[in-house]
């Protein structure tokens, strides 16, 4: 089992040299093009709301007369603090929305990833079938209610972390860790859902078994989350973190949810 760290963040390695692997290839070019797209978009939005907070700082110092030196001392302790913050915000909130846009093609390439490990694989039941184009567009409805579920899982807990950023002077300090480690267990949760929803598990049964290994959870998901940080690198990470996050699955639950779904039929 992922059970710590280190396992849960070595599957994402693991993901992106899958990426240009014979039968995989393919899957990976339209999420690809999705992510880039929407990451440029959000690349571009941070730098001019960058620029505008820098702005508007820079006006209120400068508003403060005799306290001027406070104000400047204040936004050097605060200003990287609130830069992390926003790179973590936006980034993540593109790369939720690319998600979304790309789920329907994420389910596929989750699909040819297990496919190719189950065909390196001892296993004795059978070939994983192949769905195809025909039956991504017969599941598409099915494929957006289950984001439309992840994203009304994330808007109520993102709500409670931006609320700390109300709390006096702590609130800075703290809400770009408590951000990033909740974005972390979100990225796990978005990527090693794809390939448990191919399989019909529902979305509470998927969220139990990511918090019994919840420690490899947050490695896979943290190292996820700081290579959409790293330009270039992040135009990568997301088909990445779709193979990853199968393989993460098909070595570490598959057996036992198909036992469990095989037991209750």
């Amino acid at each position: 089992m992922a059970q710590n760290s280190f396992e849960g963040a070595h599957y994402l390695a693991s993901g992106f040299r899958m990426l240009l692997q014979k039968g995989i290839k393919r899957y990976v070019f339209i999420p690809l093009g999705i992510n880039l797209t929407l990451l440029t978009i959000a690349l571009i939005y941070l730098i001019n709301q960058i620029s505008s907070w820098a702005t508007w700082i820079e006006e209120t110092i400068t508003s403060w007369g005799t306290w001027e030196w406070l104000g400047t001392a204040l936004a050097w302790l605060v200003w990287p603090i609130v830069i992390v913050g926003a790179v973590l915000f936006i980034f993540f909130f593109f790369s939720m929305l690319a998600n979304w846009i790309a789920a329907p093609f994420n389910g596929l390439l989750a699909e040819a990833v297990e496919r190719k490990l189950h065909a390196e694989s001892s296993h004795s039941d059978g070939p994983i079938e192949d769905q195809g184009f025909k039956d991504l567009i017969k599941d598409t409805p099915r494929l957006l209610k289950r984001e439309w579920t992840k994203l009304k899982y994330y808007i109520p807990r993102a709500i409670l972390c931006l609320l700390v950023l109300f709390v006096p002077l702590i609130g800075a300090i703290a809400f770009p860790i408590i951000w990033f480690v909740f974005n972390a267990w979100m990225m796990s949760v978005q990527y090693i859902d794809y390939p448990m929803d191919n399989h019909k598990i529902p979305f509470d049964d998927m969220l139990s078994t990511l918090q019994t290994t919840r420690s490899g959870t947050l490695g896979f998901g943290s190292l996820v989350m700081l290579c959409t940080m790293v330009p270039i690198l992040n135009l990568l990470v997301m088909p990445a973190a779709v193979c990853g996050a199968t393989q993460l699955w098909y070595e570490n639950y598959r057996e036992k949810h198909l036992s469990k779904q095989l037991s209750e039929q």
